[in-house]
């Protein structure tokens, strides 16, 4: 197989011809380099080994080559219950509640994730008590009672037994991906970030239009991120802005009006980079933006010491799916949301 420009970026492994070197059958001498993909041009590619040691190798002397499996990581090993409280420090509702490793949640109805008990770990009362706890929590604040529960969880088939259903049965489970800051950063060459040069807008304008960082949303920000229907806009801003360190990435044409095309929130918890938000306007839908984004949350990310990064997507958003598959995003788990039964 013949390695290409798009998959700079990727753990790959390469057979090489040892130039002036002959093997125990007295052919040509051959050795394998295993690593990251680094550069690849018409004379020759470049593979960064675990050791640091970067090879460069002519496509002359290529016998063969192909890109293989990640390195299994320790963010994979991360339990669901505490990757989906460090999402939720990330995303914090205006009001929350402990119960045992239970966190419940409300933030005026803005979000599921501010909006729903995360059923994780003990809740340190009988599983009925409990569910009686956050029906009684959730009916005292107006709100649906709402269930945020891990797929392969006990906790699924534990309060499926007792009736609960699926609160959004017209939508797929939400995929919650995890990579590494340091893999994404070096993948922004292999989905055109940020030479877009030969992308134009419907007025034959080159889209290399800059992505601007900020402390707070503004109005156009909030408008294209939507699902602000009817919730108070104060709430909405308290959970954006919700977090140890949060940025607002977006970007807008460069003309009079300024309108806003794509944006992306980061957050910084730990070590971890949280990414979400990331929207691009339907009309300038795959030219290069939403990758654009991605790249300024995860240099921001790694100016503020991250590591490793996480977002939650949908199955069903294969574009979206596609570009973190590139940037190295792996899906880590599922959750979706459970309602009781005569809800």
């Amino acid at each position: 197989m013949v390695l290409r420009l798009d998959y700079v970026g990727q753990r790959v492994v390469v057979r090489r011809v040892v130039p002036g070197e002959r093997g125990p059958s007295g052919g040509p001498a051959m050795t394998d380099v295993l690593g990251i993909l680094e550069t690849w041009d018409d004379v020759e590619l470049s593979v960064r080994r675990a050791d640091g040691h970067v090879f460069r190798i002519a496509h002359a002397d290529i016998v063969t080559a192909k890109p293989v499996p990640p390195r299994a990581s320790v963010r994979q090993r991360i339990p669901a219950g505490d990757l989906e409280r460090i999402c939720s420090r990330g995303w914090q509702p205006t009001e929350q509640e402990e119960l045992g490793d239970w966190v419940l949640r409300a933030a005026g109805g803005f979000t599921g994730r501010a909006n729903s008990a995360l059923v994780a770990g003990d809740p340190g009362l009988s599983t009925d008590a409990a569910l009686e706890r956050v029906a009684r929590w959730y009916v005292d604040r107006e709100l649906p009672v709402l269930a945020q529960v891990i797929t392969d969880s006990d906790w699924l088939s534990e309060l499926q037994s007792r009736g609960w259903v699926q609160a959004r049965p017209d939508q797929s489970d939400a995929l919650v991906q995890v990579g590494s800051v340091s893999q994404a950063r070096r993948a922004r060459r292999a989905v055109g970030v940020p030479d877009r040069s030969g992308v134009q807008d419907e007025r034959g304008a080159p889209l290399l239009w800059a992505t601007q960082l900020h402390e707070h949303p503004d109005l156009d920000w909030i408008k294209l991120y939507g699902r602000t229907a009817g919730v108070d806009i104060d709430a909405v801003r308290a959970v954006l802005t919700s977090g140890e360190r949060v940025v607002f990435a977006s970007i807008k044409v460069p003309s009079s009006d300024g309108e806003t095309v794509a944006i992306g929130r980061g957050v910084v918890t730990g070590d971890w980079l949280g990414m979400a938000a990331v929207e691009v306007q339907p009309r300038l839908r795959r030219h290069g933006l939403g990758a654009a984004v991605v790249e300024s949350l995860v240099e921001w990310g790694a100016t503020c010491g991250a590591l490793s990064a996480y977002l939650q997507t949908h199955s069903d958003n294969t574009a979206a799916m596609r570009m973190y598959e590139r940037f190295g995003f792996r899906t880590h788990h599922t959750y979706r949301y459970l309602r009781p039964p005569m809800q």
